[in-house]
């Protein structure tokens, strides 16, 4: 690449991140200006458009000279946009009028370049799923049965694409320019000042002394890491250099050290008070409080990670694998070197959950919490002013992706109401499952995973928040429930055969089979599989309710998930015959069920507690006995 060009497009990308601070610390305003949103979001598109045709070739490399097209196209994407920009009010007057050539064309080339910047950034999938949609909006009309959409000329296509707030300029890229934008450049300075050697130490205090700690480290550092990553499988490239190589000098297989990651990492995006971009997304389209959806989340992701622990914990037990053999930080010494890591976020917390601000500022406070690391070093890292300009550019380069993502989830959405397509797919799905909720939420579960293999995360919920939770919502599924069911289960694709992308990229740095790390990552996480189920029947969960019923739920599935576990790994004290584990299996399964699940449910939660107790004592107890006489 021309070293020129590399110069620009990081400045644009500098440019764009530092418009995007001004915008959401209200500086328009403060200076008297008043443009309406749209007008701000076309300047982000015209930047970040700029920024793809720059830096990615037209083979998806980031390498080689920047051909003549690629500079032809980039302009074209600033000239475009900033005309859409100045004169956005004018245009969507004309789009409700009846259109003009002139807006009509704009529409036309604003698609062409998005979905090709799309699929420069974000790959083929996801082009080939907004290319379906592309097609289908002008041709719905001649699809046959329950899927037929509304003809729509193609002007009518393109300048509803463009001008429509709710499509091109509508909520994804709104959360996109504002929350996400933010978050990232939070990520990024906090990064750069050396938060993630710090989150690597805690886990090494906290856990890395204990039996299995080599896994014990991957879990908590790729849940901390995962939570402002934004997607799995960056997560486990930047945490499993580190983790997998521990786990396998401590005596891990391949495939579990492989699956662990991949699992830990994805469960970062489930993990509040950040939980990757979607969770964003999702308060936006629900019009709810970012806290609603954070509280709502504790309970499943606590309980995810749990499953994790306990399991990694017997199979170190298992496998007689103890800590492993590396010099581990104290404790004390890190927080004390490492402290000011922790105070943005406790302002996060306090902002979003006290102050009630929006994210976008949260993150800003947070983000300038950070300037103590201007004065404070942390293992040999530090901020430094000069950093700065390069952060924002990274932050520049790093969104663009889920720009691109975010504005043709927009044509997705705005399709989907244009067509009818929409209404026809929630009809479609309720008729399909009957009367039987059950149903629905099973094949709503197949849907969300086959729908969400090889996306990012963010690209997985706007797909299948516009898709599958509508129809959950209509057989009279809360909305925060029925949004997490879909994500949950859009999330498990990234450990699930035969696309699991989180599993795949662990499995490049074991060196273990992609497939049989998918399907250890899959045992390892079974616990994401059957919760979402039982907080859409019971919200108790995701604490909805009363408090003694939650009280009652937690504690149950707690205990429940402990002895599911132990039946996955097959070990407690010594190793569980298959009848045992069937059993304890079983009693874990009802142990889990929400009391007021159905009508002989708390009677089905004292028997599996009460069986579970039992089978674990005798164990215990035989376990002791047998090692005793070993002994002597």
């Amino acid at each position: 690449m021309q070293p020129w060009v590399k110069a620009t497009w990081r400045a644009l990308a500098a440019l764009m991140t530092f418009a995007a601070l001004l915008w959401n610390i209200d500086l328009p305003q403060l200076l008297g200006f008043a443009p309406v949103n749209e007008q701000y979001y076309a300047f982000i598109m015209a930047l970040a458009l700029a920024v793809v045709f720059l830096s990615v070739r037209i083979n998806r490399s980031e390498d080689g000279r920047a051909p003549w097209y690629d500079l032809v196209l980039a302009g074209a994407s600033i000239i475009v946009l900033f005309y859409v920009a100045a004169h956005f009010i004018y245009l969507k007057d004309v789009h409700y009028a009846g259109s003009t050539d002139l807006a009509i064309g704009i529409g036309a080339i604003l698609t062409v370049l998005i979905l090709d910047g799309l699929r420069r950034s974000a790959g083929y999938v996801m082009l080939i799923v907004a290319g379906i949609f592309v097609i289908y909006a002008p041709f719905g009309h001649l699809v046959p049965g329950q899927l037929v959409g509304s003809k729509v000329e193609l002007w009518k296509f393109f300048t509803n694409m463009a001008f429509n707030p709710n499509a091109l300029f509508g909520i994804p890229l709104q959360v996109g320019t504002t929350i996400v934008i933010m978050f990232i450049l939070f990520g990024q300075v906090l990064m750069k000042a050396g938060g993630g050697q710090f989150f690597t130490d805690i886990a090494m205090a906290t856990v890395g002394r204990r039996r299995g700690g080599a896994a014990k480290i991957s879990v908590v550092a790729s849940g901390l890491f995962g939570t402002i990553s934004g997607t799995a499988v960056s997560n486990v490239v930047t945490t499993g250099i580190i983790t997998i190589p521990l786990m396998q000098k401590a005596g891990y297989r391949a495939t579990h050290a492989g699956a662990i990651e991949a699992i830990a990492s994805t469960g970062g995006q489930f993990m509040p008070p950040i939980m990757g971009a979607a969770a964003f997304l999702m308060a936006e389209m629900l019009e709810v409080p970012y806290s609603e959806i954070v509280i709502a989340a504790i309970v499943p992701s606590l309980l995810y990670y749990f499953a994790v622990f306990v399991q990694v914990d017997l199979v170190a037990a298992k496998e007689n694998i103890t800590f492993v053999e590396v010099k581990m930080p104290r404790a004390m010494a890190v927080l004390r070197d490492g402290w000011h890591f922790i105070l943005p976020f406790g302002v996060l917390i306090y902002t979003l959950f006290e102050l009630n601000l929006p994210p976008e500022k949260a993150a800003i406070y947070s983000t300038a919490t950070l300037v103590i690391s201007l004065f404070k070093e942390y293992r040999g890292e530090k901020l430094r002013l000069s950093d700065l300009y390069g952060v924002f550019a990274d932050t520049g380069r790093v969104v663009i992706e889920l720009l691109m993502i975010v504005s043709t989830a927009g044509f997705v959405i705005g399709i989907l109401n244009l067509t009818g397509l929409g209404f026809a797919l929630t009809f479609s799905l309720v008729g399909l499952a009957g009367d039987s909720m059950l149903v629905l939420l099973l094949i709503a579960a197949v849907i969300c995973i086959v729908l969400g293999m090889g996306m990012p995360t963010l690209a997985i919920y706007v797909l299948l928040g516009a898709l599958i939770a509508p129809a959950i919502v209509e057989a009279g599924v809360e909305d925060i429930p029925a949004h997490l069911f879909i994500l949950y289960f859009g999330m498990m694709s990234m450990i699930t055969p035969p696309i699991a992308l989180a599993a795949f990229a662990a499995s490049t740095l074991t060196k273990a089979d992609p497939m049989a790390t998918g399907f250890a990552a899959m045992k390892f996480g079974w616990t994401a599989y059957l919760v979402p189920f039982l907080f859409v029947f019971s919200p108790t969960l995701i604490l909805f309710g009363e408090p003694a019923d939650i009280a009652i739920d937690v504690t149950t599935v707690v205990i429940g998930t402990y002895y599911g576990s132990i039946a996955v790994v097959g070990y407690f004290v010594r190793n569980l015959n298959f009848a045992m584990r069937t059993i304890l299996g079983v009693a874990g399964l009802a142990a889990m069920c929400p009391h007021g699940l159905f009508d002989g449910a708390p009677m089905a939660i004292v028997a599996g507690v009460a069986v579970g107790a039992i089978l674990l004592g005798f164990e215990f107890m035989t376990g002791r006995k047998s090692s005793k006489a070993e002994t002597s």
